[in-house]
Parts: structure tokens; sequence; C-alpha cells
């Protein structure tokens, strides 16, 4: 997927900024592939999706990069997760009937929130959350990096059902201009030029067509694309352990009230883990000696 979902760094050699573009094709497809989005919703979660995307190229870890933002709208639910790995999975929960063609952010996810949560495979979890309150996500990723992380930051995301893009420019600490008053103005000219940016073009152009048209003036390094792509984390083990969450008892339950399979379907990929009788027997019994050999050791 390198040609088709990829992020690409640049940086400005002679200010205090750096650059992220993302595009996101294959992946973008087997998300929107799997349910049946209206389109305000396909182009709403392709946004959060590239936002993800950028975000992952920022910071430093191993483990998972949670997007989530819920609201008490048309659309109480969108969901994207990266891992450190760079493989993605998305999801988004509507009410049809009352998104309407042209519906945007506020008029979908009206009193939303936005959450934030790294998850590290090892060490402390860490979650920030911001208001939907803005014209849409970008805007509210501004909001958040600007009130939470102190990190003025710029984002430009659009999406069309069949592409994904985003870009991100960070101010770095003061190195190549000490100069308070010239490090911002240095930072309004480049996020200037970078408003000019239409969504045709960021959603149709390659990345250097890109930079030259906004920064052709300036001196950019323009580093090796890093790719993504679509995977989901679900899995008959993970669908096993989450049936002995709930108690032997309850599974048994359940599976006379299904007829004796007890089928778990992965919501975000749609795919689906049939358990029979036989295969209940064996989780709890494997769950007994698990339990068993903790306690002997």
């Amino acid at each position: 997927m390198t040609d088709t979902d990829f992020t690409q760094r640049f940086i400005f050699t002679d200010a205090d900024v750096r650059g992220e573009l993302v595009c996101l094709e294959e992946s973008y497809a087997h998300v929107l592939a799997k349910h049946d989005y209206p389109e305000p919703v396909s182009t709403l979660l392709g946004e959060l999706m590239a936002a993800a995307a950028v975000l992952i190229s920022t910071v430093k870890f191993d483990g998972l990069l949670i997007l989530q933002a819920r609201s008490s709208g048309a659309v109480p639910l969108l969901m994207v997760e990266c891992s450190s790995e760079r493989e993605m999975r998305a999801i988004a929960r509507y009410e049809e009937a009352q998104i309407a063609a042209d519906a945007s952010l506020p008029d979908m996810m009206p009193e939303g929130v936005l959450a934030i949560t790294i998850e590290p495979k090892l060490g402390q979890r860490y979650q920030g959350v911001v208001s939907l309150a803005g014209e849409n996500i970008a805007c509210c990723l501004e909001q958040y990096f600007s009130g939470s992380e102190q990190l003025p930051s710029f984002f430009i995301l659009h999406a069309d059902g069949r592409r994904a893009r985003g870009l991100l420019l960070q101010q770095l600490p003061a190195e190549q201009i000490s100069d308070e008053e010239a490090r911002q103005a240095s930072w309004q000219h480049v996020t200037t030029l970078a408003q000019t940016l239409t969504a045709e073009e960021l959603l149709g152009l390659d990345n250097q067509t890109i930079l030259y048209r906004l920064y052709h003036e300036e001196n950019l390094e323009l580093f090796a694309t890093q790719p993504l792509s679509f995977k989901c984390s679900c899995s008959y083990e993970r669908s096993a352990h989450a049936l002995q969450s709930l108690g032997r008892e309850d599974v048994e339950t359940l599976l006379d009230e299904q007829d004796g399979c007890i089928e778990v379907d992965c919501q975000f990929c749609n795919e689906k883990y049939k358990f029979y009788a036989q295969d209940v027997t064996k989780i709890f019994s494997q769950q007994s000696v698990d339990s068993q050999l903790s306690t002997v050791h």
C-alpha cells in the first residue's frame, strides 16, 4: 500500500516548522466497504482517519492511538484506531434518517467531544479531550493542541469517499529563529500560505506538487514516505476472551437462546466468529487450567 496509503514528513530548513502529509485510499476503501455509510458520514470518517494517520507520525511509542468522537446527534460515534505499526481501522454509528445530504460536523455531532487516547503496550495510558465546537475536525484538533499541548499546530483534512488526505504543520522549539517576534512571523507566513490550499488540490495532487505550489520560495527537506494499511485487530482468540469475561453460566444460557451457536460480530470489519457447544467447553476448560497454573506460580 506504499503507493496509495502513506505519510510523508517535511521540514522547513530555515524555520522552526515541520510538516506531515497523509494520503489514504486502500485503507479508506476497506473501511467504507464494511458499512453502507451516507456520504457526509463517510467524509467525516475519512477526515478522522487522516487525522489519526498524521498524529501517529508525531509520537514515538509502541501501542495504539485512538481518536473517538461522541455526540448526542445523528452521529453518536466516530472511532479510529491506528497502531504504532501504522495499521488502521475505523467505524461510525449513525441515524441515517437524521442526516441531510449536505450535513456538516456541527449538524451531525452537536454537543460532541473528541477524545485522543494513547495506549502504550507498556506504561501509562494518556487521554486528552476537546469539544467538537469547531466547524470541522481540523479546527477542533487545532484547539486541542493550542490548549492542551501548548504546541501551535495547523491542520487541513479532506475526504471525498475515494481518498482521504491531511496536512499538518507544527511549530518546533526555537533553533533556527530565536527572536520570538520573528518566530511568530515565520509561523504566520507558512500557515497563511497553507490556507490557500483548496480541497480539490489536496485531494487531487501529489505531495511534491502541493509543496511546490505552496512553498516554492522556501527551503524544504522532504523525507521518504512511511506506509499505512488497514488491519482489524479482531480475532477468534479475542472473541473467545470476550465470552470468557461473561462467565460460563451466562455463555451457556446464551448458547441455548441462540440454538447452539453464538455468533460474535466485529463491529469494525464485520467478521463473524462462531462458537458451538464444544468450543464453549474448550474455552472454559482452558480458562480453568490457566487459573490453576496461575495459582501454582
